[in-house]
């Protein structure tokens, strides 16, 4: 997380608010030579305290936790960009990078195996609603033996007792014309979804 308090002051609301919505992130837990690094879609509760994934059962991960609970967190992208320093309409500036990325810190469990099927409904539920007017895809519709099949081959997790840590590198400590100035050069530079989403928060960073 980056150290300015400048980008460190965005109400833990809408961090977590960002995470949720999300819904995807990067698993990382110690590993014996190296970190261990799983990509995953999660659920984080309304309150934030936990987040439920699941891995695939040869993922490493997996087969640490078979030993214990691990430490562990959950890094979790928001927009970015480039940000040149023409776009500030100011002497003596450097490139940067704006961003916003929150950590979700905490301890991660296997769950009992059972659990899969509430977690595959949960989650399938909210990633499908989020695709509204389009009808839902439900595990009910797979062939039951298919769909048991394909759940012993995932384990579900849990990371609970979350510390939230968070970062909106939004350009909050430059004048707000030069602030300005590099929200439309990024939304200018036109690359898309993400680029026209950081160029809002950087006009709104509050």
């Amino acid at each position: 997380m980056h150290p300015n308090p400048a980008f460190r002051d965005t109400p833990e609301a809408r961090s977590r608010a960002l995470a949720r919505a999300r819904g995807f992130g990067v698993l990382a837990v110690n590993g014996g030579a190296a970190p261990l690094l799983a990509h995953v879609p999660f659920l984080l509760d309304d309150e934030g305290g936990t987040a439920d994934l699941h891995l695939v059962r040869s993922n490493p991960i997996a087969a640490a936790l078979r030993d214990g609970d691990l430490p562990a967190v959950i890094a979790v992208s928001g927009p970015d960009a480039y940000i040149s320093p023409d776009w500030y309409g100011l002497q003596d500036q450097v490139p940067t990078w704006n961003y916003v990325a929150v950590h979700l810190r905490g301890t991660l469990s296997l769950l009992p195996q059972k659990a899969m099927r509430d977690m595959l409904d949960r989650q399938s539920a909210a990633f499908e609603a989020a695709l509204a007017p389009k009808p839902p895809w439900m595990p009910a519709k797979m062939t039951p033996t298919v769909l048991e099949r394909m759940m012993r081959s995932i384990v579900p997790c849990r990371l609970s007792g979350i510390a939230l840590d968070a970062t909106w590198k939004l350009g909050q400590n430059k004048p707000e014309a030069a602030r300005l100035g590099a929200a439309d050069g990024v939304a200018a530079a036109g690359r898309g979804t993400e680029t026209d989403a950081l160029a809002a928060l950087m006009r709104d960073p509050s």
